[in-house]
């Protein structure tokens, strides 16, 4: 019974903290000690230097002097992660719009209703949304080993930072983009949805280069 709660606290503790750095609550090179992140969270040592060793795993963090720091991606990292991402969640389009059932469709409409709702400064709803609408879209592919590729691969999602620094236009295409690849999941037309998130993903990266790295 003991390790089970453990396992669960150090569960607990590495989804908190993973999911603090790929949507940008927690900044690249902002420094993580393990005992101030013990006293934060209200657990022991033991299941914080169990999560950061995942994440180091993972290459989420790297080591510091003084414990651990948010890895900082080049340029190139991006580069290359997002081009991981777009053809694994193209896929994943693909394999939706042939086998969700219709929870999975009614699940991705209610989400993209939700979307069409919100104003440009509700940031963090935008940002809870839009990775709903991606896991809802990977979760009907169906394929559990294809969603574990996909978040290893994921290192940074569209996040608050960036969605403050997002224009409404580009909310607006971003929901014309959801909608979509909504439509050709519904409509049951494969290679529609996989182009359809393979477009998307591309423009939404060449965006977030343009804001985290200053490209043109």
């Amino acid at each position: 019974m003991a390790n089970t709660q453990n396992r669960g606290r150090s569960q607990a503790v590495y989804e908190h903290l993973r999911g603090a750095i790929v949507s940008g609550a927690l900044r690249p090179n902002e420094p993580l000690v393990e005992a101030e992140i013990s006293e934060r969270l209200n657990v022991s040592r033991t299941p914080v230097r169990e999560s950061l060793q995942r994440l180091a795993t993972e290459e989420l963090i790297v080591p510091r002097r003084r414990g651990w720091a948010v890895r900082e991606y080049s340029p190139q990292d991006a580069q290359n992660l997002a081009e991981i991402r777009v053809a694994l969640e193209g896929y994943a389009a693909f394999l939706a719009a042939e086998r969700a059932d219709s929870a999975h469709i009614e699940r991705l409409q209610a989400i993209h209703e939700t979307r069409l709702t919100l104003n440009p400064d509700q940031e963090e709803e935008r940002v809870r949304t839009n990775l709903a609408f991606h896991n809802a879209v990977i979760e009907a592919a169906n394929n559990p080993s294809l969603h574990g590729a996909i978040r290893a691969s994921t290192r940074f999602y569209f996040n608050r930072p960036i969605a403050h620094e997002t224009p409404e236009v580009l909310m607006r295409l971003g929901n014309k983009d959801h909608a979509v690849i909504l439509q050709a999941i519904r409509s049951r037309k494969p290679k529609e949805a996989e182009e359809a998130m393979r477009h998307h993903l591309n423009r939404t990266y060449k965006m977030m280069e343009r804001i985290n790295f200053g490209t043109a």
